[in-house]
């Protein structure tokens, strides 16, 4: 539940702060917004070093999946876009991955 928290916590920091130059670049917003973006890009990378895990990668791995579901999260809820159901199959895919590679079972060494 700890490493689910913290992906989840890292993903909102990261959606937040990839979200922020977006909204500079596309909708053209102050270039403040930046600074903010790049405090929730930090606390993203930092967030990642909290959880149990041994490799860097399967941190990151298994960590896309639930960015991806904050992802869709956020079309619906942020940007009032409806996830349609290829969206859903998608998500389920990499969140059947994530646990794939976050729980399997490892060789010894």
């Amino acid at each position: 539940m700890k490493t689910f928290l913290i992906y989840t916590f890292a993903a909102l920091c990261e959606i937040g702060g990839c979200f922020s130059l977006y909204a500079v670049l596309r909708l053209h917003k102050t270039p403040l917004w930046l600074i903010p973006g790049m405090v929730c890009l930090v606390a993203f990378a930092w967030l990642l070093t909290l959880t149990d895990s041994d490799t860097a990668g399967r941190t990151y791995a298994s960590y896309g999946a639930i960015y991806i579901a904050a992802s869709i999260g956020w079309l619906w809820a942020v940007e009032k876009r409806a996830p349609d159901i290829w969206d859903g199959a998608g998500l389920l895919l990499c969140l059947i991955g994530a646990a794939v590679i976050l729980w399997g079972p490892r060789a010894a060494g």
